[in-house]
């Protein structure tokens, strides 16, 4: 069977409708995991000028294009360029800590700033897709992760009890930012990306970061003036978000979000999201990472093929992949026995 690229398959997908044929999607897939499929060194011309970066999402369009994917996923991180980058990742403060840091902190020049790293990004991107396949994804982190490379996770809490005022206002600047970028990226890449996505990892294994009614109160009115902006430019939204957020699911729908990705079976069975929420929003993902680390490639695509006939038959809007996205530490064989499994389901629908 030859297989044609086409973008709309996802469109389908994002409207919570059954595609004519299964969709694959990653939130993200490790550059040097594409270099050992593709048998070719690029990823480090990410890091380079216009040229490199030419090369390098020539070479990361067609990774996507011969894996059988419809869509691109490429997204451009706003705490990559914030000044002080890094409490996110733990072990440190971040740059805002009381009211004065806040006043002094360059948040007019953010835009710019992100802009200046950005765009080369976008455009090497618009230039290298390839026939019948558009991209999904945008501008990276989401409110509150942002707010955690801003602050540090554990200090956020400080703050939130010793000066909540401070702790509002913080949500809505970055909040005002995000909207002046996203504004950027949609009058300039409207016609690149397909289907818009804001990744925000708001829980764990047991719960949420942060209780449900500060995200209530204070995250997703930002995530509102987000989706606001990209359902008026006429795209469909995507939210990933890791761990067991089911105390907000509920508000995060009412937001109207087309879709959601992201599940671990330690938290749920993907059979279960279908069940709670398939039948109003599309769901993506379904194979969790542990499976694709652990088991051989051979019982990886039987599961895979398995599992993913049941959701696929369950849920409207489905695209098969993993729950979380493709690290490097991933073997390379079991995430091929996913994609090759995926084959066979269509060749099966086909056959039937």
């Amino acid at each position: 069977m030859t297989f044609i690229n086409d973008y709309t398959k996802m469109i389908d997908v994002m409207a919570n409708r059954r595609p004519g044929r299964l969709p694959i999607y990653e939130h993200a897939i490790s550059p040097l995991i594409m270099e050992q499929v593709l048998g070719k060194r690029f990823a480090s011309l990410a890091q380079g000028d216009r040229a490199d970066l030419k090369a390098f999402y020539q070479d990361y369009c067609r990774f996507f294009k011969e894996m059988t994917y419809d869509t691109v996923s490429m997204e451009f991180g706003i705490a990559d360029i914030l000044p002080d980058h890094g409490a996110i990742n733990g072990g440190r403060k971040g740059p805002i800590q009381d009211r004065a840091d806040f006043e002094r902190y360059p948040w007019h020049d953010l835009p710019d700033i992100y802009w200046q790293r950005a765009e080369p990004h976008f455009t090497a991107l618009r230039d290298a897709l390839p026939a019948g396949m558009k991209a999904l994804g945008g501008i990276g982190y989401g409110v509150f992760e942002i707010s955690e490379d801003l602050v540090g996770y554990q200090y956020l809490a400080y703050m939130q009890q010793d000066d909540p005022g401070l702790f509002a206002e913080l949500y809505r600047k970055i909040g005002d930012a995000m909207v002046a970028i996203w504004t950027r990226f949609l009058a300039c890449f409207s016609d690149v990306f397909a289907i818009c996505r804001m990744g925000d990892d708001l829980g764990f294994k047991t719960s949420t970061l942060v209780s449900p009614n500060t995200i209530r109160q204070h995250i997703l009115p930002q995530y509102q003036r987000i989706i606001s902006l990209i359902k008026g430019a006429g795209k469909p939204f995507l939210w990933h978000s890791c761990g067991k957020i089911f105390p907000v699911m509920e508000d995060v729908i009412a937001l109207g979000i087309n879709a959601k990705h992201s599940n671990e079976d330690i938290i749920a069975p993907f059979d279960e999201w279908i069940s709670r929420y398939g039948q109003r929003i599309g769901l993506l993902g379904g194979i969790d990472v542990d499976l694709l680390c652990q088991k051989s490639p051979a019982e990886i695509f039987d599961e895979v093929v398995e599992k993913t006939r049941r959701y696929r038959a369950a849920a409207h809007g489905f695209a098969l992949g993993s729950g979380n996205s493709i690290p490097e530490y991933v073997p390379v064989q079991g995430y091929l026995a996913m994609i090759e499994a995926a084959k066979k389901i269509r060749t099966m629908e086909i056959d039937t």
